[in-house]
């Protein structure tokens, strides 16, 4: 995956968003055991929400299923499963995207990684400030890793980024991520070592303590 600069050009951007298929490393003794993923995900709501409590302040996703069904299964099996709990956001790329979504456990990434998904055909939902898409190593290699769009980037519309949700509450927690380090997190260690890696070489980095399915917000009754 390439660093970010502002003068980069839109390919090189899409660059940023590519899982690292090809940085395959021996995977560390000693991690849990962890049922791995289903071949196909379990068929999730329709619509649901997600809370993320962060090292930086909590945000929530609504995921709407028929913007990108698969996409939409997926996050929640890995939600509901616990996958997100003490994931970093390794790469934080401003004025675009943050990114996330590599278990800080290397045996439980390793089941993970090559669990890929179909790819959804495009619903018409655009890569809008916001929006959360699934990052990927080319045609139906979505695993786990998200992007967070930090800003209106339609330009990945064309190019197979399809969205599944939303951030409804807490941009500003997001906005606070830290970005000091760019993607200088080399992800083939993060596979390979895990969180033991990213506390050690960038002990700043802002991270997911939870990740939970929750009950949306009841409506205000009108009154009369």
């Amino acid at each position: 995956m390439t660093r970010f600069t502002s003068i980069l050009s839109a390919a090189v951007l899409v660059a940023v968003l590519v899982g690292a298929a090809d940085e395959k490393k021996p995977v560390a003794k000693g991690a849990k055991a962890v049922a791995a993923p289903k071949p196909t995900p379990p068929k999730g709501p329709e619509s649901y929400r997600v809370k993320f409590v962060t090292s930086c302040g909590d945000f929530v996703v609504e995921v709407t299923r028929k913007w990108a069904p698969r996409g939409a299964d997926r996050f929640h099996e890995a939600v509901t499963g616990g996958f997100y709990d003490e994931c970093r956001f390794f790469r934080v790329v401003p004025n675009f995207v943050v990114q996330f979504g590599i278990n800080g456990d290397p045996k439980v990434q390793r089941k993970w990684r090559l669990a890929n998904l179909k790819d959804d055909p495009a619903a018409g939902k655009s890569n809008l400030k916001g929006m959360v898409t699934f990052a990927t190593a080319g045609a139906n290699t979505r695993t786990t890793q998200l992007f967070i769009n930090i800003k209106d980037n339609k330009f990945l519309d064309q190019m197979g980024f399809t969205p599944f949700g939303k951030v409804v509450e807490g941009m500003t927690a997001i906005a606070k991520i830290n970005a000091e380090y760019g993607g200088k997190a080399n992800q083939g260690v993060i596979q390979s070592e895990g969180n033991a890696y990213l506390k050690a070489e960038f002990p700043r980095m802002d991270y997911i303590k939870t990740a939970r399915v929750v009950k949306p917000k009841a409506k205000k009754k009108a009154t009369k």
